[in-house]
């Protein structure tokens, strides 16, 4: 039996939406769009400063090069902040047009308002950008979800499978460790939020995890109880 409960900080990929919605559409989308977007787009503040930010990280100052090398992150689905938050940019347009809607899987919408309207804080913690994440929750086809957020992070308040990431997260909600519960299908980000403090639950959408994770397990959202 859990321990009670204040907040749930949820994942997205594989947790709240498939794996597939990612990798066949978002990124494909993003993808295709990436280089006429920074040409059409270079002068904005906005997109000046992922650009800038992206220069450093690559270690690279040409526009086009720049552009070739957040290519190449995306084939290699590497988790580089100014990529992320760029492609939450293009997603946009996508969003807005309706030529994309977000998976989510059938027990989560159900799920998160049953949790809301207890009191419990619900918060995102994805690699996509901050702004990202509001366009998949606030386009689904379960609806708008994000009245029933009340934050999200990304990778600037530091990388998933890092313990301190999840320290810094807790002292921004101000909210007790131990009353955190984190959702997530992936072992190395249940690991870093436990041994900061949080309880865990595995979502196990797909297959069998290891059996050397000492982590509750749940394969939807309606099994997940405190």
């Amino acid at each position: 039996m859990m321990m009670p409960v204040d907040v749930v900080v949820m994942d997205i990929e594989g947790t709240t939406t498939s794996v597939e919605f990612a990798t066949s559409v978002l990124y494909p989308y993003a993808r295709e769009r990436l280089p006429n977007f920074v040409r059409l787009h270079r002068g904005e503040p906005e997109v000046e400063s992922i650009l800038d930010e992206a220069r450093q990280a690559g270690g690279v100052w040409n526009d086009e090069a720049v552009v070739v090398r957040m290519c190449h992150w995306m084939e290699r689905d590497q988790q580089v902040t100014p990529l992320k938050t760029l492609q939450g940019l293009i997603w946009e347009d996508g969003f807005r047009s309706g030529q994309l809607v977000s998976h989510v899987y059938p027990d989560v919408a159900p799920a998160l308002q049953a949790w809301h309207e207890r009191g419990i804080g619900l918060y995102v913690y994805s690699s996509g950008s901050t702004y990202a994440q509001q366009l998949i929750y606030g386009h689904t086809i379960a609806g708008d979800l994000t009245p029933l957020l009340s934050g999200y992070f990304d990778t600037r308040i530091g990388h998933k499978r890092e313990t301190r990431s999840y320290q810094r997260i807790a002292e921004a909600i101000g909210a007790a460790p131990r009353r955190i519960l984190f959702l997530s299908d992936v072992r190395e980000e249940l690991d870093a939020a436990r041994n900061a403090g949080w309880q865990t639950v595995w979502l196990v959408r797909d297959g069998l995890p290891g059996l050397a994770a000492a982590h509750q397990r749940a394969t939807r959202f309606d099994q997940v109880r405190f």
